[in-house]
């Protein structure tokens, strides 16, 4: 990294209080429209904390500085999150959490590349992620970039034939640029990931296809800066994964124990509540 960009070279705020400001900025995003995938926001911001804040080059003022470190959002529904994380790193004004989901905004509902500065791809048909993050990783190396591609992908995604040619692909061309994060919420749609079709054992799985694969709490901050680093320093050709157990709605208790978190509903008067919940233990 360039000493100039390092994120440790930026405001001297911890990676705690870096992830209760996302996740804040998250439910105001889900307040302006009354709904949202906040459950997974919430359940990902610890992650979204370190990579932007600890792991991650890039410049704020120059969302496209070729040098940059690439992060791709894979699962296009999570977009609340990667707003929340952008307006935290100063890519994306702060005012702009009032246009959430709006004509003419730059935060749709659905993460777009074209509408957003920092969003590297349109996600949203699941499982391509991992692809077009192998394409971009080869496109580094034969460039001499040694910029790294940090793909975030569900759970779910892993039901997808797409996901595996893909891993066979990055371990075969040695893309050791190549982060993969699995958010293993163990949630989508039609009820638990496990119970749907099952991926376990993931870790065995990664590591089968030749990755280096780290498994993780992915609401333990260290734990999730200690994985960030392992990967970034290994130091064998092959691509690495994080998987990252996390849990849906994290930060707020309340909706944290709701049966259905997938697309978690919120009555109107919860959006004050919860967001007070996050100020009572806000961190310094």
């Amino acid at each position: 990294m360039n000493a100039t960009t390092r994120p440790e070279n930026r405001p001297n705020t911890s990676l705690e209080r870096r992830a209760w400001a996302i996740r804040r900025h998250a439910l105001r995003m889900g307040q302006v429209q009354g709904q949202g995938y906040i459950g997974q926001a919430l359940g990902i911001a610890d992650v979204l904390a370190v990579a932007y804040f600890h792991a991650m080059d890039y410049r704020p003022e120059n969302p496209e500085w070729e040098g940059r470190d690439r992060f791709l959002l894979s699962i296009g529904h999570y977009a609340i999150a990667l707003y929340a994380a952008l307006i935290e790193a100063g890519i994306i004004p702060e005012n702009e959490i009032e246009t959430y989901g709006m004509d003419d905004s730059r935060l749709p509902m659905s993460g777009m590349a074209s509408y957003t500065p920092g969003m590297e791809i349109t996600g949203g048909s699941l499982g391509h992620g991992l692809g077009i993050a192998v394409g971009m990783a080869m496109g580094l190396k034969r460039k001499k970039n040694p910029a790294f591609v940090i793909n975030l992908m569900s759970d779910g995604e892993l039901g997808e034939g797409s996901t595996w040619e893909a891993a066979m692909s990055a371990s075969a061309q040695g893309l050791s640029n190549l982060i993969c994060l699995v958010d293993f919420n163990d949630q989508q749609a039609d009820g638990p990931s496990t119970q749907v079709l099952t991926a376990e054992p993931v870790a065995d799985k990664w590591a089968a296809f030749g990755w280096h694969v780290q498994r993780i709490d992915g609401n333990d901050i260290e734990a999730v800066r200690m994985a960030f680093d392992t990967a970034r320093a290994h130091p064998g050709p092959q691509p690495r994964a994080i998987i990252c157990d996390t849990v849906m709605c994290k930060g707020v208790p309340f909706l944290e124990a709701r049966e259905i978190t997938h697309f978690v509903r919120v009555e109107p008067d919860e959006w004050d509540r919860a967001l007070a919940i996050l100020d009572e233990g806000q961190i310094r």
